[in-house]
């Protein structure tokens, strides 16, 4: 039997902490396989999807610049890609290429696991940028009963365009609308790029938000976040990004190598260990 090979596809990919993940569980769980790095130029992935089930990988994690083309590639897909218009994970079923969009599962089990109880009385919830990622935690935020999710973003067009695509009670705002926003919000999500090492930081004044809110910070380069400091000197519940890192990993591993891992403190010790050697823009909020 041949080995099973996964990998993750990007240009560049080189800072991506997918390995270490899945090496982690592979062994943890002493099953035999490889997680390795494959940067594929742009002008290249289509033909490598097209060929994949030659490539002699059992599948893979999509990371920028290549997630358009992989929603282009599968043949078919599960409902969380399909409604979002991105998926991260793909693998092979019977010769066919499949995809699935794992950040948002992976937000929810992230709070989950650091904020038990966080969705028992679900209300208004804001949303911060209006990019991939904000389209994961809007649908996953949609699923658990939060309304209305508003999301909020510098270019309010982009924030109505994610709006119109997923339907049901989501909104669009602009940054002045902000302060009025957080009063009545039972959650606050950062998905942008602001708070990130070597980018601008998150300037906001949570004084607005409700003593029992919850606030979440997608960023994990740094793990501990201006915004996620602000929410904690507040006293407020606050989860940073790591957790959905490891979370929206977990459904890859299992199609791949039949064993679904759990998320623990070891491995969460693991990524945190080579976050010091090699923070980048790559690394902060892109799930892969």
């Amino acid at each position: 039997m041949t080995t099973p090979v996964a990998c993750v596809v990007g240009w560049p990919v080189k800072h991506s902490r997918s390995p270490t993940i899945h090496r982690f569980w592979l062994k943890e769980l002493a099953l035999a396989g490889d997680y390795v790095l494959k940067p594929v130029e742009p002008d290249a992935i289509q033909a490598f999807l097209a060929d994949f089930a030659d490539s002699g990988f059992v599948g893979c994690n999509v990371t920028v610049p290549h997630k358009e083309a992989a929603f282009r590639a599968v043949a078919g897909m599960d409902e969380a890609a399909r409604a979002i218009g991105a998926l991260n994970t793909i693998w092979l079923e019977d010769g066919r290429l499949l995809g699935a969009n794992t950040d948002a599962p992976g937000f929810l089990a992230s709070l989950d696991q650091e904020a038990p109880g966080w969705d028992a009385a679900p209300g208004p919830a804001v949303v911060l940028g209006a990019g991939g990622a904000a389209k994961a935690i809007v649908y996953a935020l949609r699923s658990r009963g939060f309304a209305p999710v508003t999301i909020v973003n510098r270019t309010e067009k982009r924030a109505e365009q994610i709006a119109r695509n997923l339907g049901g009670p989501i909104e669009a705002a602009r940054l002045t609308a902000l302060p009025g926003l957080l009063g009545g919000a039972r959650l606050l999500v950062n998905t942008t790029t602001l708070g990130m090492e070597g980018q601008p930081p998150l300037d906001l004044d949570l004084a607005p938000l409700a003593d029992d809110a919850v606030v979440s910070d997608l960023v994990y380069v740094p793990l501990e976040t201006g915004l996620l400091k602000a929410a904690r000197a507040r006293g407020l519940r606050a989860v940073g990004g790591l957790g959905m890192l490891l979370h929206q990993a977990v459904p890859g591993f299992e199609h791949w190598f039949g064993r679904r891992p759990t998320v623990t403190p070891a491995l969460r010790a693991a990524v945190i260990e080579t976050l010091g050697a090699a923070a980048s823009a790559d690394a902060g909020t892109d799930a892969a």
